[in-house]
């Protein structure tokens, strides 16, 4: 097939620094040139690929530091995409909802994978208007907040089984925290949990501007304390060594996290999980298996407790056998093919009627956004 990957312009392809969206695509991208298609990527162009890459702004949106605006950004690049999109058999975004508007009367030849989170009200208000667009979930929770869209199948994300070294045994006696500086992350009630379980902290994370006010206030003055050990933001090539020396990755995340990169980027490394049972945690973690699935700081220093008993080479196994790019990469063949009605060649295909209204999850989805806003205030 000829492919078009539509990525978004936030971070390189792949991220030099934090950044999930860009790194599954990259991934994604390299997987599917070496299975034989062409794939074609749109994104910044200090992106490194596999794939012919067609620079759609010169550096990535987070680190530039020339006065830049995302919106017309991802227009100018929406164009590019429009222009060519005859010469493909699919195109493949990964931008959420931007191109929406502009891509409705193609919708039979596109796929959409949503990556973030979807129990947002604009977002039931917005697909309301484009119930044509096949869409991938990357969890089974992901989707039940618009459980009537044309969802074509959830494909979980997967890495390069070379990426990660496995590590048999931690050579630090440290828990780990790797991802952002946020409340529904949960960096205080991971030092909580390192400190109640008398073991030593390690955070990689970054802080947004968004979050800088709330770092400053809530999390900084944590960081003075014993045991806590902030090492900032670390790229790809250091999370080997970070994640697979700790006894443990904690992800006490309060929001319902769309899939959680970090936890597989653990797994690969042979390093159990204890994860707090939101969102797709319990599809990612194998409660006792690959870690822990827990919901509240004390079941969690008492995971911690038993963290020895899970045996790292099953982890990393877990791993390869589930959330590899070759079983990604795979699952996205088999999505382009039912988008475009064909089991072997590339032939189009118009796709079943759109069944449901919009009513079946609307009193699902405002509880759940009701509970998101009493989270925050709390």
């Amino acid at each position: 097939m000829r492919i078009a990957q539509i990525a978004p312009l936030y971070e390189s392809v792949p991220p030099k620094l934090y950044g999930g969206t860009e790194r599954v695509v990259a991934h994604l991208s390299d997987a599917l040139v070496k299975r034989g298609h062409e794939v074609v990527l749109f994104a910044s162009g200090d992106s490194r690929t596999w794939a012919e890459l067609v620079p759609c702004r010169q550096i990535a949106l987070r680190l530039d530091n020339e006065l830049s605006w995302d919106i017309p950004a991802h227009l100018s690049m929406l164009a590019e995409v429009r222009a060519r999109a005859p010469s493909f058999d699919i195109l493949h975004f990964h931008l959420d909802c931007f191109h929406l508007p502009l891509f409705s009367d193609m919708a039979s030849r596109t796929l959409t994978t949503l990556h973030g989170r979807q129990d947002i009200m604009d977002l039931r208000r917005l697909h309301r208007h484009y119930p044509g667009y096949p869409l991938v979930s990357i969890s089974d929770s992901q989707r039940r907040a618009l459980p009537h869209l044309r969802w074509m199948r959830t494909v979980h994300h997967g890495y390069p089984k070379s990426q990660y070294k496995f590590s048999p045994a931690p050579k630090g006696d440290y828990l780990a925290f790797l991802g952002r500086v946020s409340p529904e992350k949960g960096v205080d009630r991971a030092i909580a949990i390192a400190a109640k379980a008398g073991v030593p902290l390690r955070v990689a994370a970054k802080i947004d501007n968004a979050d800088r006010d709330y770092f400053d206030a809530a999390i900084a003055p944590l960081f003075k304390g014993p045991g806590v050990e902030f090492i900032g933001e670390i790229g790809e090539s250091q999370k080997s060594e970070f994640l697979g020396n700790a006894r443990a990755l904690l992800f006490p995340i309060s929001w319902p996290e769309p899939f959680g990169l970090v936890m597989i980027e653990a797994m690969a490394c042979g390093t159990p999980v204890v994860a707090f049972n939101h969102g797709s945690v319990p599809e990612v973690v194998t409660d006792g298996m690959s870690g822990f699935v827990v919901d509240t700081v004390e079941q969690s220093v008492a995971a911690v407790g038993q963290i020895a008993k899970i045996d790292r080479r099953a982890v990393r196994a877990a791993f390869e056998e589930r959330f590899s790019v070759d079983v990604m990469a795979a699952n996205y063949e088999a999505a382009y093919r039912t988008v475009l009605g064909t089991a072997g060649g590339v032939k189009q295909a118009p796709l079943p009627a759109f069944v449901g209204t919009l009513t079946h999850s609307t009193s699902a989805v405002d509880e759940s956004v009701s509970l998101h806003k009493a989270e925050v205030l709390a």
